[in-house]
């Protein structure tokens, strides 16, 4: 996706089986077993809790001119694929890939998929990735003609050769679907004024049958979702269409893009539907992957899999955009389609706990689910609490930590041995996860490193004098920039306090001292006076106001085309009301909402309709 470069380079220099536990499901049944893991009384089931943004050493930036405003880790446009029983995770500039048994600890293969003479920054820039027969299939981003196609028996012990020296056609944020009935497609396209592009391809030369056919150019006339900016206003460009990728389902061809520009909240995937692999299609009005509120932003450019238990999923960019516009995150999301094969993609509570499968089960929670899927309905407990730290660098002040921003940050004066963060919960709560999300000051890398690593201890106290301590990660030998760790004990106290012990280089910096848990009062009440204002001037945007809920301290909302499917969901801290401009202009929306607290979730409000 760095190609943008081309055009602003000043500026920028599921109704299947599902798995998961009901999201109402009483926290005090769960019971753990150890650090990683917990176990769901009833039937032997284990389920892992991940959370977003998920813990992978992302490698820094390569591009010297991107890191003007500080050295950064990035990556994004990610791909994941089911390879004989493990997961494969592919995504731009990391020098290699990652794979898992279990969609939560990764382990990275170090490899260098350019030749001498791609003189380009790129490896592997959003990649695609496919299966075919037994081989895993890899090809990376060009617009020249002699980029090889990678293929391997054996991607774990990192044998590749090449499946053909040069893909003559070339073709930037590719994607090759290989239909049911052994026919080969790509898909290729990032431009803000041209259209996604689709071809079938000889499965055996790699060669094209044909010529490219145009599949489908963004219409944010209609599709407010569609418009460039953070504000959704079209403000400096036109949006980008981008980061193709094709899911079948039930005899339907689903085809997905990232819109409208990589660098902001609203970034997602939308999705368009037809007969065929080349079309023609219709576009679902609802974006598919969409999460523009809470603390990891944006779901755009990204694939979807299936696991091993038949449960859909979709992986996806997460923005951060502070450093350069391609400072960027991963996450993993609950998917799937509907009884009516309507595809979507759950992000309410998207960046809290989730489960991950283990078993194969029917879920009652398909298109119109009440709660989000997979949800631990473990909260968030220190949001905007008091925090007091050892020392802090500039105006990296230290609430930066709490306040439920990726983009901000507290700094240490140093990133030496005993600088420390405590977060104060407000009162004795029942402390089950924690997340530590480093931010990256005055680091010196570029590109991918290897052997780096994060070392801490995590103690907790009751009266914020007597410390015991909870988590000892001090001879810890991996890069865990997006730690996470489900204590293997919950524990009832009331403050959390992170200590440095080593850090891979920089400042001691944290974007997000996250802890999950519940607290021991009431829920939030039901919000009342929940409107939307809708008008004939602009019917992509609405602006939606309610009365706020004194015992909350963020919101849900919920927005679809039906009052039964309600797919997107907007989280809002802090205030009482959101300017929806997502709309698709030429139908009624659905809208409801629901309060947040440490304790839990409110009942949601009356399902309003907006014509």
């Amino acid at each position: 996706m760095f190609k943008r470069l081309t055009y602003i380079a000043f500026f920028h220099a599921v109704i299947v089986p599902q798995v998961f536990p009901q999201s109402n499901a009483n926290p005090e049944r769960v019971q753990s077993e150890k650090v990683g893991r917990s176990h769901i009384e009833g039937p032997t089931f284990t389920f892992h809790t991940y959370c977003n943004p998920i813990n992978i050493d992302y490698g820094y930036t390569p591009i010297p001119n991107f890191t003007e405003w500080g050295k950064h880790r990035a990556s994004a446009d990610p791909v994941i694929v089911l390879y004989k029983g493990d997961y494969y995770l592919f995504s731009t500039n990391q020098w290699g890939y990652w794979y898992s048994n279990d969609m939560s600890n990764w382990h990275f293969v170090s490899r260098s998929f350019l030749k001498p003479w791609h003189k380009v920054y790129d490896d592997l820039c959003a990649p695609a990735v496919w299966v075919q027969g037994d081989t895993l299939l890899v090809f990376g981003s060009t617009y020249s003609t002699n980029f090889p196609i990678w293929m391997s028996t054996n991607p774990k012990a990192n044998e590749w050769k090449e499946a053909i020296d040069s893909f003559e056609i070339g073709g930037w944020d590719p994607d090759f679907f290989l239909d049911d009935d052994g026919k080969l497609y790509m898909y290729n396209g990032s431009s803000n004024r041209y259209p996604l592009y689709g071809i079938e391809i000889d499965r055996k030369k790699f060669t094209p049958k044909g010529t490219r056919k145009e599949m489908y150019l963004l219409e944010p006339w209609r599709y407010g979702w569609q418009r460039f900016g953070e504000y959704l206003d079209n403000t400096f460009l036109d949006p980008f269409i981008e980061g193709a990728w094709m899911t079948k389902y039930n005899g339907k061809y689903y085809l997905q893009y990232g819109a409208p520009g990589t660098e902001f909240s609203g970034y997602a995937d939308g999705v368009v539907v037809g007969d065929h692999p080349l079309g023609p299609f219709v576009p679902q009005s609802l974006p598919l992957s969409y999460k523009p509120g809470g603390f990891a932003r944006g779901a755009g450019h990204g694939a979807t899999f299936k696991d091993p238990y038949n449960n859909w999923w979709h992986v996806s960019t997460i923005v951060i955009s502070v450093k350069n516009n391609f400072e960027r995150r991963i996450g993993i999301w609950p998917a799937g389609f509907d009884k009516d094969d309507v595809m979507y993609m759950d992000a309410a509570f998207g960046d809290y706990p989730h489960y991950l499968p283990a078993v194969s089960t029917s879920s009652p929670n398909g298109g119109g689910r009440e709660g989000a899927i997979g949800f631990t309905g473990w909260m968030l407990l220190n949001y905007s609490k008091p925090v007091t730290v050892s020392s802090t660098l500039a105006s990296y002040y230290p609430n930066f930590a709490v306040d439920e921003s990726i983009k901000t940050y507290w700094s240490a004066a140093t990133g030496n041995k005993g600088e420390w963060i405590a977060t104060d919960l407000g009162g004795i709560c029942t402390v089950r996860a924690i997340q530590l999300n480093y931010a990256d000051q005055d680091v010196t890398f570029l590109g991918k490193q290897q052997g780096t690593c994060h070392q801490y201890k995590l103690y907790q106290s009751a009266d914020g004098k007597n410390w015991k301590l909870l988590v000892d990660k001090s001879n810890n030998k991996t890069d865990v920039p997006h730690d996470y760790i489900e204590l293997q004990n919950p524990v009832q106290t009331r403050y959390i306090k992170l200590e440095n012990i080593h850090m891979p280089g920089g400042k001691f910096a944290i974007s997000g001292l996250r802890v999950f848990g519940n607290g021991n009062g009431n829920k939030p009440d039901t919000v009342k006076q929940f409107i939307v204002l809708r008008t004939e001037k602009d019917k992509r945007s609405a602006w939606l106001k309610w009365s706020p809920v004194d015992n909350a301290y963020a919101y849900n909302i919920y927005m679809g085309l039906a009052p039964d499917k309600l797919y997107n969901c907007v989280m809002v801290y802090s205030s009482n009301e959101y300017y929806c401009k997502a709309m698709d202009k030429e139908k009624p929306y659905y809208f409801t909402i629901e309060a947040i607290n440490e304790n839990g979730v409110s009942a949601r409000s009356k399902v309003i309709k907006a014509e």
